[in-house]
């Protein structure tokens, strides 16, 4: 049975990483997934989202990084934003769940989640919000974790391919 290990990265651990979550990132998105980005997507812009977006909140203590190992490679990463306004500090976001292809259908974004919501309640982070393109493959998965549906946006973003519009889900989770 492969070893995994889910676990925060710190700045300098993230700064470390980059190579391999940009190639993570890099992945998804050729793989299709609708997480931000379009196509063409380079490995130069996924090592740009990394250094200077992540970086920087992860560094600011806003942010907080995981990443999942299998057998010793990255094998997929979310993140938790706690930078939310001072009428809000009850909640976080979560963002940019991320399974490498080869690893999918394995457990490792259930692992992902699961730690995200530890990091939460250590936070005292009691709501988590997300938004998911509507019918993509994360969404049953959000519902089988126990999150809610709170509403559709008809028309939000371009597909990975940026052929058409979707929708996106807006979810929710009370812990």
């Amino acid at each position: 049975m492969p070893h995994r290990e889910v676990f925060a990265l710190d700045a300098a651990q993230t700064e470390a990483w980059l190579p391999e979550l940009a190639e993570l990132l890099h992945a998804c998105v050729h793989g299709g997934a609708s997480i931000h980005f379009v196509q063409p997507f380079t490995l130069e812009q996924a090592t740009a989202f990394w250094r200077d977006s992540t970086l920087l909140g992860v560094a600011g203590g806003g942010r907080v990084l995981l990443a999942a190992l299998v057998d010793g490679e990255l094998a997929g990463s979310a993140q938790l934003d706690c930078g939310t306004p001072p009428n809000q500090p009850h909640r976080a976001e979560v963002c940019k769940l991320l399974v490498h292809p080869d690893y999918r259908r394995q457990g490792v974004a259930r692992a992902l989640m699961a730690e995200l919501e530890a990091q939460a309640r250590l936070r005292k982070r009691s709501l988590l919000t997300l938004d998911t393109a509507s019918g993509d493959h994360a969404e049953p998965l959000y519902l089988s974790l126990g999150y809610q549906e709170a509403g559709r946006i008809p028309g939000y973003a371009w597909d990975g391919r940026g052929e058409k519009l979707q929708a996106t889900t807006l979810m929710y989770k009370t812990l």
